[in-house]
């Protein structure tokens, strides 16, 4: 398993308008995320992107965790 968020989320341009994206899909964090929010279980999600494996689940709640913190130490700096 890769080490680093990095190797699993990726922002690449021209794809999905940049936005951060499981590495080798069009499937965005906040596609995740939202998927996540609305009840949907780790396994559903599993079974509905055939692509995206558990670690890429646990790499989008990573990424979210570390973003809101690097968010909320600028705004408490």
């Amino acid at each position: 398993m890769p080490s680093s968020t990095n190797d699993l989320i990726t922002c690449t341009a021209g794809v999905r308008s940049g936005k951060p994206c499981v590495a080798g899909t069009r499937i965005t964090v906040s596609d995740v995320l939202e998927y996540l929010a609305s009840g949907m279980s780790q396994e559903e999600i599993l079974a509905d992107f055939p692509d995206l494996r558990a670690e890429h689940v646990l790499a989008v709640l990573r990424y979210a965790a570390e973003r809101e913190k690097r968010l909320t130490d600028l705004t408490v700096a």
